[in-house]
């Protein structure tokens, strides 16, 4: 679904926006739609209004809005206008202040009254579903009915987009079909923005997928079917439709199915799309078919598939060598480059602690004093004599070894 993140916006009349590349993609969508229907649309395209994108990397992050309080959202309840009301639901949704919602949502459902011309409705609709009211939005959009024509294409875009956010597929299906007249040739070819991602660029998907998505959310698993078995479109992207398709005709006879799915895979195949052929080969070893099963495991070792190869050769009655190999390599990940065993530590081993003997000062005429002794340190024991150095060897004693011997 389209991101809904509120943002400033021109009133109808205003300066225009700046341009941002998820509002150029819905610039090239209406320029596409009109001319697959064969219109002319003049400037300005400032009616399919969306999100801008997000900050570019690297940019400081923007700062948090500040908390709206009880008069200052009377105040912008009484006197704000479209660009004034988009921010305070961006400060209630930041806050999760509900309740302030619920009270811009009826200031916007009630700011505009019917009539009002185009641009308007449209404004104020994108306005509602940045506020994550897209119910309201479609009620603002139901004040006008454009004729056939430019007009009719844009309202019928904002109209998809907030059945969409709104999660009516009913409405959302009928949006497209009447945008396309349900030709699957304008569907495959009309790409509809549906996201953004965190570095700003726009995620667009083709209006026969999000058709037939919404067929099958309706209950039409068979609609949804032969919209994308209708396409023509060669390649990975049309062996992924038919695979879509095998998934929604469960009642399918399974011949019938194999079939489909092997000219998928013929597709795929060509495409080097592995990873597809390999979701394809698993479809048709659910219908069983044994010849999918055995080309399934002779793809897994090319593909370096190892879970995939364990989850088929699982299924044998009696374990094999294989098999143990495959669950060995499941187990033991092979480690990184950079993952050595350091070297351990050196132990530290603690020193005994020793007390120098006291220096008395000599005075003049007096004898001599007897040698003083070493305290003892820990570990040695207080009654042993202590005995003086050997002839030859260091006038200090060694200290005692703290490590036992």
């Amino acid at each position: 679904m389209l991101s809904t993140a509120p943002v400033r916006r021109p009133v109808a009349g205003g300066p225009p926006a700046a341009a941002t590349p998820l509002r150029a993609a819905c610039r090239r969508t209406l320029g596409r739609a009109a001319l697959l229907l064969g219109l002319t649309l003049q400037p300005p395209l400032g009616a399919l209004a969306l999100p801008p994108t997000a900050a570019p990397a690297g940019s400081p992050p923007a700062a948090a809005p500040a908390p709206m309080g009880n008069a200052e959202l009377r105040a912008l309840l009484r006197d704000g206008n479209l660009d004034a009301l988009a921010l305070g639901c961006e400060r209630a949704l930041a806050e999760e202040r509900y309740d302030q919602l619920r009270l811009l949502r009826q200031r916007l459902l009630s700011l505009h009254p019917a009539p009002q011309p185009l641009p308007v409705v449209l404004a104020n609709a994108d306005v509602l579903i940045g506020c994550q009211q897209p119910e309201a939005a479609l009620t603002v959009l139901e004040r006008i009915s454009p004729a056939a024509g430019a007009e009719r294409v844009q309202w019928l875009l904002m109209e998809w987009r907030a059945a969409n956010a709104a999660l009516d597929h009913r409405r959302a299906a009928f949006a497209l079909e009447r945008l396309t007249a349900s030709r699957p040739e304008r569907l495959d070819q009309l790409l509809l923005p549906v996201a953004r991602r965190p570095d700003g660029s726009v995620v667009s998907r083709p209006a026969i997928d999000l058709l037939a998505e919404h067929q099958r959310a309706r209950g039409f698993p068979g609609a949804a079917a032969d919209l994308l078995l209708a396409s023509r479109e060669p390649g990975a992207a049309g062996a992924e439709r038919r695979l879509e398709a095998v998934r929604a005709l469960a009642q399918l006879p399974a011949q019938e199915r194999e079939a489909l799915l092997e000219s998928a895979l013929d597709q795929a195949a060509a495409a080097g799309a592995w990873g597809l052929v390999a979701e394809l080969l698993d479809a048709q070893v659910a219908l069983p078919s044994e010849r999918a099963r055995q080309r399934r495991l002779r793809l897994s070792p090319r593909i370096d598939d190892t879970y995939g190869e364990w989850l088929l050769r699982r299924q044998d009655p009696l374990p094999s060598a294989r098999l143990r190999e495959l669950e060995r390599q499941l187990r033991a990940p092979v480690p990184l480059p950079d993952d050595r065993p350091s070297p351990p530590e050196p132990a530290l081993v603690p020193k005994a602690p020793t007390l120098a003997p006291a220096r008395m000062p000599a005075v003049p005429g007096a004898p001599a004093p007897p040698p003083t002794s070493r305290i003892p340190t820990q570990g040695a024991s207080a009654a042993a004599p202590l005995q003086p150095p050997a002839a030859g060897s260091s006038s200090t004693p060694p200290a005692p070894s703290p490590i036992p011997r």
